[in-house]
Order: structure tokens, then sequence, then C-alpha cells
């Protein structure tokens, strides 16, 4: 982590990629309640916007510049918005920007946490919904989006595609590790296997197998294994069965998606891509998309990136500015709101974000 000197009048140095989408709407919106929360422990930052995505490729053919992640590399951190336009492939924007940063400075860990937060809406009823509280563990480097494959014979009749995932024995330990450090520092102290080794028999076992070999340096840690499909189920109908998940690439993708929707909506969702290489920054973004329906309508859910940003001071280490942060967005849910669409209400984003900022004390 590059904390600047004290002859500096900021403490940190943050990367603002805004991204598509209502990524900009999202991102300009909580760095108001970042910023005021900051304040309010004398802590000031420096920001450097960098309009990279897809107004950028649309000029240049690049999602990014080719010495983008160096330029990345200066800071102490980055705050994404969203990637994806409506007229560019989907795989151009992903792997032209948000995975190209992730994967390039090892950003190895992707941490989706979901909680329950009285007063917002889940579709379980309420005695199930009080009861999430999990965090999702995500390989972020490899596995199903290692981007290994191709395609051959393009064009003709026997035209072949191929998408192999990746899992190496590095990679798989790696990951595991951080999710049984995470999960011995929570109270319950349970870990699940998200899995699907009983038809994917060569990566995924060896998948499982790293997970056993790393276990036995968490004598401490409660472990169980669950069919990614069975994890679902899981998650519906007995969510306090769960606490903290490891899963591959794509598995925790669509996990932490469905954890998300259980919790009121895709746009409290939050996520950290987390380096744990300190001479590269980690990353911090909302996980609900560019939502090219709602853009430019300011109504966006602006809860996904406080929480994002909530997430990054943590990892700084401004515990107290996070806690504030987390407290006044819990006292919002629980008064009532204002709740934007996505929640069942008809508020604005900046409604939302003047009511949170009034609650940060």
């Amino acid at each position: 982590m590059k904390q600047f000197n004290k002859n500096n009048n900021y403490k940190y140095n943050i990367a603002i990629l805004p991204g598509d989408g209502i990524g900009p709407e999202v991102i300009n919106a909580s760095l108001k309640v970042i910023k005021k929360s900051l304040k309010l422990d004398n802590i000031i930052i420096k920001e450097k916007l960098y309009n990279w995505g897809s107004n950028y490729y649309k000029k240049h053919k690049l999602m990014m510049p080719d010495d983008g992640l160096e330029k990345l590399k200066k800071h102490d951190a980055i705050f994404f918005g969203a990637v994806g336009d409506k007229d560019i492939d989907d795989d151009i924007t992903l792997w032209g920007l948000r995975l190209k940063i992730c994967q390039g400075l090892d950003q190895y860990a992707n941490i989706r946490p979901s909680k329950y937060i009285e007063g917002i809406n889940s579709p379980l009823n309420k005695h199930l919904a009080k009861k999430i509280d999990w965090i999702i563990v995500r390989e972020n480097s490899e596995g199903e989006y290692a981007g290994s494959g191709g395609i051959v014979h393009k064009g003709l009749p026997i035209e072949i595609g191929s998408e192999v995932a990746v899992f190496t024995r590095e990679g798989c330990r790696r990951i595991h590790d951080y999710a049984f450090k995470l999960a011995s520092k929570r109270p319950k102290k349970h870990l699940t296997l998200i899995t699907k080794s009983n038809a994917q028999k060569h990566g995924m076992k060896l998948w499982d197998k790293m997970f056993y070999e790393v276990k036995k340096y968490y004598p401490k840690v409660k472990t169980n294994k669950l069919l990614v499909d069975a994890a679902t189920a899981v998650m519906v109908n007995n969510p306090e069965k769960i606490d903290v998940m490891v899963a591959t690439n794509l598995h925790a993708d669509i996990l932490s998606d469905l954890a998300s929707a259980l919790t009121g909506s895709l746009g409290i969702g939050a996520t950290a891509n987390i380096a744990t290489n300190k001479n590269f920054p980690s990353m911090f973004e909302p996980i609900h998309g560019s939502a090219f329906d709602i853009v430019g309508k300011n109504n966006a859910n602006p809860i996904g990136a406080i929480w994002s940003g909530m997430m990054m001071l943590e990892h700084l280490g401004e515990y107290k500015s996070a806690n504030r942060i987390f407290k006044a967005i819990k006292l919002y849910a629980n008064t009532g709101g204002p709740f934007t669409p996505d929640l069942g209400g008809t508020a604005n984003t900046k409604k939302v974000i003047n009511s949170i900022l009034k609650l940060l004390v």
C-alpha cells in the first residue's frame, strides 16, 4: 500500500474509474458519503479520475490505455463503477477493463458480503432473511474465467468453440488460505467449500484437494462441502447454515448475485477485489453492472457503491470511518429510506445520498 508522506495534505491517493452505464452516477454520488465520513476523522483523500471504458473504446479501440496498469499501481486503491455497453460485445468490455485490471494486478481474492438489513424487503420471509450474514470468497484469477480456449474452423459447419477452466495448485491454495483466514476471524468460524467435483472430475478435484490440504492449518475452523446446485437451495431454505463460502470464479459469480437478491436487490451488493501483494492496489466496486435500462434516470441505487467504498476504507485501515458509514446505512434502512425503485420505493439517487449524509455522525 502506497500511503503518501505526511507533508502532503491527503492520506490516500485513490484511482476513480466510474466506467459505463450507471457507474458514473453511483460512484460520484457515493464519493460524497465516503469523503464526508473521512472528513469527520480529519482525513482527506486525493482522487485521480480515469475515464476509461466503452466511450474510450469507441475512440481508441481499447478499453484502457496500454500503460493503464502502470498508472493504477501508483494508487492506494481503485474505486470502480461498472463496465458494459449495449453497442459493444460484452467480452470486449469485460476483458478489456475489469478483468484486465483484476488479473494484471493479481487481485485474486474477490470478497462479496451479504447481510440482511432491517427495513429492506427480502423475497424471503423475514424469519429466514434475518439469518443472512454471509461472505462469499471468489477465486478471481483463473478457473472458468482464465480466458483459455478458442474457436477453430470459424464460420464452417464444423466450427468448434472451447472454453477451458484452469485450476492451478497455487491458485487454489491461496484462495482457500484467504477464505480460512477470513472465516477464522468470524464468530461462527465456519467455512463452506462450494464445488462440482462430482461432475467435473479433474480441475474441481484439485480444487477440493487443496481445500483439505489448507484446512490442516486451521483446526479451529469448522467446514462442510456443498455442490454448487445444492448450495442455492441451502441459501434460500436454510441461510443460517452458511457463514463464509469459498467458490470458483463462475460459481461465486452466480451465487453472489443470488445472495444480493435475497437481501433485497443487486443494487445493494458490494465487492472487493483484493491484491495481497502490497505493491498492487485493490479494487472496490458495486456488483450491479452498467444497467442500461435506467441510465440517466437518476434512480440508480447507490447503496452497493457506498458499501463498496466502506470496504475500501476497511482495507485501508480506516475502520472508524467505515463503521460510521455502515451505521448510517442501517439507520437509513431501519427508518424507511427513502428507497429507490429496485427496493420498492420512488426516491432518486440524490435523495438516498442526502438521507445517508444526514445520518453520518
